[in-house]
């Protein structure tokens, strides 16, 4: 089977770090389109609210566009490409909102953590002609990082959504299951090339699309391959063509906040957490789910100190309905409240709270602590993310030794560094995620291969 080359980030490493980023097309009077011919020219368009690209950053054949000001959009208009269908793809001239190496559109509010009330909001539409020859996909390219990035290359992940594909291509990585979301029914691929993609390939290819970014986003997440504490740093939307490409356009593009995508029904109440597993620094949090018209896409978690008045405050989400809180003080009592939220930002209202009260003997244990969460298993392998919570003061650094019941070889991991050792593997905070204020948190993720069971769970320690 032939398998798809990454294409330096499936069209973010797109501009491959050149000077040429940003450089501006030729800027016809205003009452022409513009049309672009340089390698990585670029316009505004919507009064400097969107940006158009050509973007060919796979192939030494000329390329144009005509740029499209009242779309917004733009037509192909020379384009030869002749590129192997086992490889990467020649370019991907594009439209999008936000930030793309360092050339940013104007009004965009990104980067936007995708944990802000507002991004749940942001809703996209396009819509797209393709010629009746040729080989390429028509996908939307959302870019996350764990930083507030607006230049250089997303390490986050990177959310593709295929309306449309020709020939023998396909995602990166591999197929990992299914998912309804736009009222339509799309494949879903995950890779992971020194941050994830996740490709979601409509069942049925169709012109145009509407959706709201949280729901792809949300579902990412659910599968363990986004967080919500990321950033979104850009929304485009184009082609990428491996053979030909002429006569490929986009007709219009827009990226709106607010409504959610039309869904203003509420989940319902979860239920009233329980507790267990209770030490001197953390205690095990489960609770009944809550449904939803279009599903529910994960919980948050808050924590208020004392048996009663204080205020809650969140301490951090679950995909499903249990939760570790960890780095709690010895001998202090806790409560705690959950809440439901759908795909189009939607929250339920909160559950009672459950009172927790710590066992004494805590003491010191390090200034920190970390507790870790199996996101996926298979034969000889799996993914785990460890939550690393700050203790009763900040904390500038890090480290985290995990020590498992079966020797493990880490083959990549995100958000930190790491040594391994037999069974024990030592992880230390990245640049970003070194500094915690007392009780914050921070995470970091792997995917390791194992000679024992799968995903056995690890005893931690943190300093």
């Amino acid at each position: 089977m032939n398998k798809r080359i990454i294409h330096l980030a499936a069209a973010g490493l797109l501009a491959l770090a050149t000077a040429a980023v940003g450089v501006l097309g030729t800027a016809l009077p205003a009452a022409a389109a513009p049309t672009i011919c340089e390698q990585f020219g670029s316009t505004t368009v919507s009064n400097g609210r969107d940006i158009v690209q050509n973007n060919n950053w796979g192939d030494t054949t000329t390329q144009c566009i005509d740029v499209n000001q009242s779309g917004p959009g733009f037509t192909v208009t020379t384009a030869t490409h002749n590129k192997p269908t086992n490889g990467a793809p020649g370019s991907y001239p594009s439209i999008y909102f936000g930030c793309h190496y360092a050339n940013c559109s104007s009004g965009s509010g990104l980067p936007m953590q995708a944990s802000a009330s507002a991004f749940t909001g942001l809703n996209t539409s396009v819509a797209m002609t393709y010629p009746s020859s040729g080989t390429f996909d028509a996908a939307y390219d959302i870019w996350f990082d764990p930083t507030a990035r607006t230049d250089g290359q997303n390490t986050g992940a990177e959310i593709m959504v295929w309306l449309n594909h020709t020939g023998a291509i396909q995602p990166v990585g591999s197929p990992v299951g299914t998912a309804t979301i736009a009222g339509a029914t799309w494949n879903v691929w995950e890779g992971n090339i020194g941050w994830n993609v996740v490709s979601y390939v409509r069942q049925q290819t169709t012109t145009s699309v509407s959706f709201n970014v949280n729901a792809f986003f949300s579902d990412a997440i659910s599968r363990g391959f986004a967080q919500r504490s990321w950033f979104l740093t850009s929304i485009q939307a184009g082609f990428e063509p491996w053979v030909g490409q002429t006569g490929l356009a986009v007709n219009s593009f827009s990226v709106t906040s607010g409504g959610g995508g039309g869904d203003t029904q509420a989940p319902t109440t979860p239920g009233t957490p329980t507790a267990s597993g209770i030490t001197s620094s953390s205690v095990n949090l489960s609770w009944s789910g809550s449904s939803d018209n279009v599903g529910v896409s994960g919980y948050d978690v808050f924590r208020a100190t004392g048996a009663s008045g204080g205020t809650f405050a969140s301490v951090g989400t679950a995909t499903g309905t249990s939760f570790s809180s960890t780095g709690l003080s010895a001998s202090t009592t806790y409560r705690f409240q959950v809440r439901a939220r759908d795909a189009a930002g939607n929250t339920s209202a909160f559950s009672a709270p459950v009172t927790v009260t710590t066992t004494a003997g805590g003491g010191g244990g390090g200034s920190c602590s970390g507790s870790f969460r199996l996101v996926n298993a298979w034969s000889g392998g799996f993914q785990g993310e460890v939550t690393v919570t700050a203790g009763a003061s900040a904390i500038t650094s890090w480290t985290t030794t995990l020590a498992f019941p079966n020797a493990v070889t880490v083959t990549q991991l995100w958000n930190g560094s790491f040594t391994a050792s037999g069974n024990t593997v030592t992880v230390r905070n990245a640049s970003f995620n070194g500094s915690l204020a007392a009780g914050t948190i921070t995470t970091f993720g792997f995917i390791a291969n194992t000679s024992g069971s799968a995903g056995s769970t690890p005893a931690i320690t943190c300093a």
